[in-house]
């Protein structure tokens, strides 16, 4: 599930409530639906704005045989604008496991069928992998109708570096389990993505500050609606301003910009001085590396990883 879409229609291009017939859209040009090739289409459906969806999106989801959908009445809405009527099938969490076969054999014999999201790209942050996974496994035709993802939205309109980012989907819950997945990220000289619950953001980016420094954030909310969003500034900054203001409105992507340059690798070279003193000293490999842990921050199995280097004479072994 890339983002879910606002249910609140505050844009003409948004998608129409139930009942909306008037601003359904019927089929341009020849009145004849063409039929898709036997396969898997994989299509990104608009994350808000039901206008950014493509022509080709449009084309397939009319002539497969099905559409596999999280839910048919979220789907339902996009497709009724565009005076679209094939048949729905709902494809979720719960029932994943009992539609993967019935999915992937209407494949092998000869039908077409459509994978959506509620919103978004399939397959980012959402388990649809796992169909594409066997469609490969059992040689099934395949492929991908490009379009809109909110992760992607978000760094265009965040101003910070894109030429190397990650994406790390939704964090633990919790503030403890999320500062020790954040400190994964430390040293990585890249820009970071994550998907954020709103009532979460103001604890969610003071554990940024806790663990990465108070680096420059941009926190981008209610994309391609009419009320979008991108608030960019330092994390404890932004962090304040959330727990002052409350929550906002709409779904929340956070874009992290990466360590200041020199920042990484001055963090690794002053993990390795503390490990091979520590093992020039006589500590044993999980010793040094609990020890260097302790001081630095950095992730035990992190610091593990590099002292088994260190200590076996793998690059720049201790004597």
């Amino acid at each position: 599930m890339d983002d879910q879409p606002d249910q609140d229609a505050d844009l003409d291009g948004e998608f129409p409530e139930e009942g909306d017939d008037d601003v359904v859209a019927q089929p341009t040009g020849s009145s004849a639906i063409r039929k898709p090739g036997a396969g898997l289409y994989i299509v990104a459906t608009p994350i808000g704005n039901a206008g950014d969806i493509t022509l080709r999106a449009l084309d397939i989801l009319r002539g497969v045989d099905a559409i596999a959908c999280e839910d048919t009445r979220v789907t339902g809405k996009l497709l009724r604008r565009y005076g679209i009527r094939t048949r729905m099938l709902p494809y979720h969490d719960h029932n994943a496991a009992k539609m993967r076969p019935v999915l992937l054999d209407k494949v092998a014999n000869g039908q077409a069928i459509a994978l959506v999201s509620d919103a978004g790209t399939p397959l980012v942050s959402d388990p649809g992998f796992k169909l594409v996974r066997e469609a490969k496994d059992r040689g099934l035709s395949l492929t991908h109708l490009p379009g809109a993802n909110a992760a992607i939205t978000a760094l265009v309109l965040s101003g910070l570096p894109s030429d190397r980012f990650l994406f790390g989907g939704f964090l633990p819950a919790k503030s403890a389990a999320r500062r020790t997945e954040l400190e994964l990220f430390r040293t990585l000289p890249a820009t970071l993505i994550f998907y954020e619950s709103a009532q979460r953001l103001a604890e969610m980016l003071a554990d940024v500050t806790a663990s990465l420094g108070n680096r420059e954030v941009a926190v981008a909310r209610e994309l391609t609606k009419l009320f979008e969003e991108v608030r960019r500034g330092p994390a404890s900054d932004l962090s304040a301003h959330y727990t002052e203001k409350g929550p906002p409105k709409g779904e929340v992507v956070v874009v992290i910009g990466p360590p200041a340059e020199g920042a990484a690798a001055s963090d690794a070279a002053d993990m390795d001085s503390l490990l091979k003193q520590a093992l020039s000293g006589g500590m044993s490999v999980r010793d040094a590396a609990a020890h260097v842990a302790t001081i630095t921050g950095q992730p035990k199995k992190q610091v593990y990883a590099r002292a088994l280097q260190l200590g076996t004479g793998g690059d720049g072994a201790v004597p």
